[in-house]
């Protein structure tokens, strides 16, 4: 296990065999796949996975898959929250055992809690682990946003170090940004905010098209980060229609289609989630044929 929690990191995909049941050889190529494509570290079980369509048991053993894959070296963060605080608990709790890294906890979805609901839940579970947290607000899958003013009231919980910030309002962005205590990181949960948000301050990116362009992406990052911004600017842009390409549909639908295009086992998705519309399929191999794809078929 390490302390530092990289820049770039994917949200993994979870891939599923014929019948439907996760396929753990998969689950370790494609992680490996993805560090020596050029990511810092993984997110695991979280939307991009699936979480909502696996049980606890396979979280954890996903998770452990995961660490057997890459070693101990490998930054990996636990996607470890449901909408209900009780059941979000034994995950959290076994993150620690299952080799995770960090924890991400996402604003609990459909129960729609009033702010001090938010912060009780997610000050609950930080307060259950060891591990340092990561909140993630993302409105569009929540039907809820976690206002500036409740992140900066968690971020001072001493183990919640930052926040996955899929708002895509840059009002927002910068009043955490300008508010956050020193150390408080904020990683961009949309990939086309990625950009404009670490130039503002954010720290990196928590990525879908990171499964395919890990490296561009990483290049983007740490460009804007150390003031190359032409640099970063110019591959923002050219990666616009990509990334627009992979949520032409609801993730990860459209990435798990572009994976097993370019050849890496992805495999299948879970009910309620089913494959690509033809017009889609057409829309994503015609970026694919436009980009230089990063990833390459399983170490």
């Amino acid at each position: 296990m390490t302390n530092e929690i990289g820049r770039v990191l994917t949200a993994m995909v979870t891939p599923f065999d014929a019948d439907g049941a996760v396929d753990y050889a998969a689950v370790g190529e494609l992680a490996r796949a993805l560090i020596a494509s050029g990511n810092d570290g993984l997110v695991v079980t979280g939307t991009t996975g699936e979480a909502p369509s696996l049980t606890n048991e396979e979280q954890i053993s996903v998770w452990r898959t995961v660490r057997e894959a890459v070693g101990p070296d490998v930054p990996l963060v636990g996607g470890a929250s449901t909408n209900a605080t009780n059941e979000s608990l034994p995950l959290v709790r076994a993150c620690v055992d299952a080799g995770m890294d960090a924890v991400m906890l996402t604003v609990p979805y459909y129960n729609k809690p009033p702010q001090e609901g938010l912060f009780q839940h997610f000050t609950t579970l930080a307060e259950a682990t060891p591990l340092p947290c990561i909140l993630y607000n993302v409105p569009s899958r929540t039907s809820l946003n976690m206002t500036p003013e409740t992140t900066l009231r968690l971020a001072e919980v001493p183990n919640i170090i930052g926040i996955k910030e899929a708002s895509g309002d840059f009002d927002q962005i910068e009043a955490i940004l300008g508010g956050a205590p020193e150390g408080f990181r904020m990683w961009s949960g949309n990939d086309n905010d990625t950009e404009q948000m670490v130039e503002m301050g954010g720290y990196g990116v928590i990525s879908v098209a990171g499964h395919l362009v890990a490296r561009q992406i990483r290049e983007m990052v740490y460009g804007a980060a150390e003031g190359r911004l032409d640099e970063a600017r110019a591959i923002h842009e050219r990666l616009v229609p990509f990334v627009d390409a992979l949520f032409i549909e609801s993730n990860p639908i459209p990435v798990k289609f572009a994976l097993n295009e370019v050849g890496v086992r992805a495999g299948t998705l879970r009910l309620p989630l089913v494959p690509p519309s033809e017009a889609s399929q057409a829309a994503i191999r015609e970026e694919l044929a436009k980009h230089a794809i990063d990833v390459t078929v399983a170490v």
